[in-house]
Formats: structure tokens, C-alpha cells, sequence
């Protein structure tokens, strides 16, 4: 079993040598590329087009998580996939800037928000969901301040991790941690919270959802029919995770477990009735980057694993006729790098 598994291993690495080293592939071939790998640690990646350009953003920092609390947040972008330029860096002095993550508003400029907050011996003291927006052309973007919100929200340790925009309302999944001692051990917790934006910096609560087992990174979708997908990773129960729908006003929900555990979760629609979901796989004592093609309830029926190991995930997804394009972060080489994948839509298919 050891040998399969490492044969498979492998023949996905071999392919994005040849990606990197400029070989032509078969028509249905993965490629994958560099983005950044200049700091220690580069990570927790989204993707997002904007004016002809892909925009990336990634935190720089020591490692993972610690007390060094030096996490920076940058954003490069480029037009030919290969030559990036930095357009924004977000450094909070003692801070540390988590993820961000990219939307396009109404206005027609890119929204950045992330996080920033005061790590130390395995707890947040200080942790505040911050936003910057982008000039008109998206070449500069603006020092990122707090998030406000409405009288029935009282800040304590909070992180909206992503926003979505759909019909001039930007709606986003804001967590809250909670730590406890229990039995002499800390215990950390969370809740989540619907919210709804109209500029992106002020957020008033949209009451109804009710998730479980610590609700944390969160991304929401909108089909055609106005219906709210919102997809989940919960830290603990069972830990699986989830997938909650809603119609319009977004006040009633049906949720669907997952039979796998997600982390830093995103998708996209795949035609009428399929997902295209991108997440760390947890296998044995390891994790890989997966694409998971699943039905409306969040069913798996293929997964795909991009060259990944270790410390690793956070796909930012762009779904072309064609193409998927994933941004994502491993550790497979030695250091968590950014990459980039190009991923034929005929390898999404089921029915192969």
C-alpha cells in the first residue's frame, strides 16, 4: 500500500516538474507553477481576476502560527500568470495580519479583509476582522481599518474570513472564539454569525443560522436562483464538514453534513447540479490540497489531489470554461510555497 501511494505521489509531482521546466503536456494534464516563495512561510492564498489582471494574496510570515506575531498580508497580481508584480503589502507592526481574502464590490473595486490580532502560547489575546479597498485601476489599495457593526454585535475575538457579493449586498460568515479552562486545559470554541455589508467596512447581522462543532473559515456562493450556499469547516464534534442552504431572506436553513474535514474552504458551481470544492484532505497523519467534485448537498463523487503535503490548502478558485485555475499553498518542498494550478474542466468530470 506504502508503494502505491508513493508511485501516486510521484506521478503528480512528475507533472508539475515538467510544468515547471516548460514541457509540453497532454491536453488533459495538470500543470502547476510558482507564485512566491520569498519568506519562511507563504500561505493561505485567494485568487480572484480584476481588469484583465489575476490577483493573488498570501501571508508572509515565520511559520504556521506563533508568538513572533510578524504575519504580513500581501497582494501581487499579474496579467500572463508568470510574472507577478506586489501591489499591496498589509503590515500591522506587533500584529499578526492573517489571510485575506479578495472581492470585487459594487462600485467596481477589489476589497481585501483579514485579520489582525495578538497571538501568544496558543490563544488570541486580540483578534479584529480589518478591510482595504483598491483605487479604481486596483494598482494601490488603502491602509486597511477595523470592520464596525451593528448594536446587536459586541466585538470580542472575531474573524470574518471571506465576503461574498451578490445583488449589491456583500454577506460573510464572522466567527468568534472563545476560550475556556476546563478540567486545568484550555478549551477553544467558536460561533459563527451571518452578516451582511453594503459598503464592506459596516456589517449588521442576519439572524437564523445555527451550525455546530465550531464553525470557523466559511465561504458563501449564490446559484442562479438567488439561493445561499455556505460551506464550512467545523473544528469540533465530529468535525466533518458543512454544507447550509437558504432562500432568500436567508431565515430558514437546511444543512447538509460532509463526510470529509475541511480547511480553508472554497468552491464554485460546476453546471446546474455539481460543486467544485477546494480544501485541505486529511489522510492517516498527513494532509494534501483536494478538489472535490460533489453533488448540491455537498456528496463527494471525485476527488483530486494537486502536488501537496503537509501544511497546506486554501485554494482560491477561478472556474473558466475550460479551466480551473487554483491558488493554493504546500509544504511538499520543503517550506510552504504559493502556487498556482491550471486544471483542464475536462479532469472535473464524473462520467470518466
Amino acid at each position: 500500500m506504502l508503494k502505491i501511494k508513493w508511485f501516486i505521489l510521484m506521478l503528480l509531482l512528475s507533472g508539475f516538474f515538467l510544468a515547471q521546466a516548460g514541457t509540453k503536456l497532454p491536453g488533459d494534464s495538470i500543470t502547476v507553477t510558482r507564485v512566491w516563495d520569498k519568506e519562511n512561510h507563504n500561505a493561505f492564498p485567494d485568487l480572484v481576476r480584476f481588469k484583465g489582471y489575476f490577483y493573488i494574496t498570501f501571508r508572509e510570515g515565520a511559520n504556521h502560527v506563533g508568538n513572533e506575531n510578524n504575519g504580513k498580508v500581501r497582494i501581487v497580481r499579474s496579467k500572463n500568470r508568470k510574472d507577478w508584480e506586489s501591489v499591496a503589502l498589509f503590515d500591522m507592526d506587533a500584529e499578526d495580519v492573517r489571510e485575506a481574502r479578495l472581492s470585487e464590490r459594487p462600485d467596481g473595486t477589489l476589497m481585501a479583509i483579514v485579520a489582525a490580532g495578538i497571538f501568544k502560547d496558543g490563544k488570541y489575546l486580540t483578534l479584529a476582522p480589518y478591510v482595504s479597498f483598491s483605487d479604481a485601476s486596483g494598482t494601490t489599495f488603502s491602509q486597511p481599518e477595523k470592520t464596525t457593526f451593528g448594536s446587536d454585535i459586541t466585538p470580542t475575538l472575531d474573524w470574518i474570513w471571506r465576503v461574498t457579493w451578490h445583488k449589491g449586498t456583500g454577506y460573510g460568515i464572522m466567527y468568534t472564539a472563545d476560550y475556556k479552562t476546563v478540567e486545568g486545559k484550555r478549551v477553544r470554541t467558536m460561533y459563527a454569525q451571518l452578516l451582511s455589508t453594503k459598503d464592506g467596512k459596516h456589517y449588521e447581522k442576519v439572524p437564523g443560522i445555527n451550525i455546530d462543532g465550531s464553525p470557523n473559515e466559511s465561504t458563501i456562493r449564490f446559484d442562479k436562483n438567488d439561493k445561499m450556499y455556505i460551506l464550512v469547516r467545523r473544528e469540533t464534534d465530529d468535525k466533518m464538514g458543512m454544507l447550509a442552504v437558504s432562500d432568500f431572506p436567508y431565515k430558514t436553513w437546511t444543512y447538509h453534513k460532509m463526510d470529509v474535514r475541511l480547511g480553508g474552504p472554497n468552491f464554485q458551481f460546476l453546471g446546474k447540479d455539481q460543486l467544485i470544492i477546494g480544501s485541505r484532505l486529511h489522510e492517516e497523519n498527513t494532509a494534501f490540497t483536494a478538489l472535490h467534485v460533489t453533488d448540491l448537498k455537498g456528496k463527494i463523487l471525485k476527488t483530486i489531489k494537486l502536488p501537496s503535503n503537509g501544511d497546506s490548502s486554501y485554494p482560491g478558485l477561478i472556474l473558466d470554461k475550460k479551466e480551473l485555475w487554483v491558488a493554493y499553498y504546500s509544504s511538499h518542498e520543503g517550506k510552504a510555497i504559493v502556487y498556482l494550478a491550471q486544471v483542464p474542466v475536462s479532469r472535473l468530470s464524473t462520467k470518466n
